[in-house]
């Protein structure tokens, strides 16, 4: 009888799921551990900021979304700032938290045959962990707003999947030069703050002056929550071909992203 022998990557990824899967549990229930509301809060926090972001900019302005209707109502354009919102959230949330992973890690670190790569895996797995959970938001609220819900939301992990991986190659850069250069992580508040900002999340890029339309299009933001509207709110279709020029652009930054840090993990010991 012909006996095969193991796979070698699979027993390797077997490993690393093995080391990651308790540390991105860990990781979500911590935050909320010792809170009277507990996981309540992750539902609880995307209502507020909606809330607060509709109120500001969907009464107090009373901004249109389109210079040819009549300003949308305050469920509709909540509906419309969600959408952007989550998306900004789930990218706000890596950023913010990928440059002290490491440095909250010390002690792993020191193990020689730990796979520190998987810590900036972690805060990506979070924060999709809460894109996810406020999207069950958003389809709650759409139910209540609506009395339906858009089919097209389906097409919504298809679209966020290029996004979560550009995330990725993003947490292994920020994490690995944050140990070297620890002013990244005071910069990432406000690069999240511009990128809100400079981002369809208030309005749609069509309202733009078109001189700007190149500078807001290089926000990786713009293409995810532009798609992410127009299959929930218009049923079209997802632009596939653009799906597949931002996969190829989000595989490179992620290659170039666990390369770098690769690199630079040589040198942790010393530095830390």
């Amino acid at each position: 009888m012909k006996l095969h022998s193991p796979n070698p990557l699979k027993n390797d990824l077997r490993r690393l799921y093995d080391v990651a899967s308790p540390l991105f549990k860990r990781d979500i229930f911590a935050r909320y551990r010792g809170s009277w509301m507990g996981l309540a809060w992750t539902f609880l926090v995307p209502l507020m900021m909606l809330a607060v972001y509709t109120f500001m900019f969907g009464s107090v302005f009373r901004m249109r979304w389109s210079e040819t209707t009549e300003p949308a109502g305050m469920l509709d354009f909540a509906l419309i700032l969600f959408v952007g919102l989550i998306t900004h959230s789930f990218a706000t949330e890596v950023l913010t938290r990928s440059p002290t992973i490491i440095l909250g890690h010390v002690n792993l670190v020191k193990r020689v045959v730990f796979p520190l790569q998987i810590l900036p895996l972690m805060t990506v797995a979070s924060a999709l962990f809460q894109y996810f959970v406020s999207l069950l938001v958003f389809l709650l609220f759409q139910l209540v707003a609506t009395g339906t819900i858009s089919l097209g939301i389906l097409w919504l992990p298809l679209i966020i999947a290029p996004f979560t991986l550009l995330l990725v190659g993003f947490a292994w850069i920020l994490a690995g030069a944050t140990v070297y250069f620890r002013d990244i992580a005071q910069l990432m508040g406000l690069a999240a703050t511009v990128m809100l900002f400079m981002s369809p999340v208030f309005y749609p890029v069509s309202r733009l002056p078109e001189h700007l339309w190149p500078i807001f299009l290089i926000n990786p933001l713009t293409f995810i929550i532009e798609q992410s509207r127009a299959v929930v709110f218009s049923n079209a279709l997802p632009d596939f071909e653009g799906l597949m020029v931002y996969s190829l652009v989000a595989a490179l930054v992620a290659w170039f992203g666990f390369t770098s840090f690769q690199r630079m993990r040589k040198g942790f010991s010393d530095v830390l």
